[in-house]
């Protein structure tokens, strides 16, 4: 187990590309539906009940929170998106924002999608997946609380998703992933670390 993301600490929120923070030479994004599953994801791979912080309320997160692993690298929890009760003008200005992120950060090297395995792949999921390919970003996919289904309803949803990207112009791998059983947790970790310039011993 990699103690790389054990140490993970929060460095900053940045509302904009411009207040991003300078020398991170490695950085993967989390991004997902409001209320997907994203905090509870970073605090699993983490190990850390509190890192990011999970809210009753979807849309909470309105910039892109840095999560500091080393001097160099970062996680970086993106915006929610498609969540009705977040005023149109707010969701079209982190759009841009998100877009413009996306776009220039040059140290930016992955895109985790965050999941809920219950509602599957909606249009936003399929539109950032598309994006990302646009971008020639790989792209980890982890279909959270995977622990609401049976295990074959799962594994059924999970085999549907990979054969939808089966012949998908940018890498993308799918898994099933659980905070409560810590399922998927060492998949992410070990396609963090191929793309966040971690060396195995």
């Amino acid at each position: 187990m990699n103690p790389l993301y054990h140490r993970a600490e929060f460095l900053l929120s940045a509302p904009n590309l411009k207040t991003t923070p300078d020398g991170i030479e490695f950085e993967v994004a989390f991004a997902g539906r409001s209320n997907a599953g994203k905090s509870s994801t970073i605090n699993t791979l983490t190990h850390q009940k509190s890192l990011a912080r999970t809210s009753k309320t979807p849309g909470r997160t309105q910039q892109l929170v840095y999560f500091k692993l080393d001097e160099t690298r970062c996680l970086v929890d993106l915006p929610g998106y498609g969540y009705a009760k977040v005023p149109l003008n707010v969701q079209l200005k982190w759009q841009k924002e998100l877009e413009h992120y996306l776009e220039k950060r040059t140290s930016l090297n992955g895109l985790v999608l965050v999941v809920d395995i219950r509602r599957s792949l909606a249009e936003y999921d399929l539109q950032m997946i598309e994006y990302a390919a646009h971008l020639n970003l790989d792209v980890f996919v982890a279909l959270t609380k995977a622990d609401k289904l049976s295990r074959n309803a799962a594994k059924n949803t999970l085999f549907s998703a990979q054969k939808l990207f089966k012949n998908a112009s940018t890498s993308i791998q799918i898994e099933l992933f659980s905070s409560l059983k810590k399922e998927g947790v060492e998949p992410l970790h070990n396609w963090l670390d191929a793309h966040m310039g971690v060396t195995k011993v």
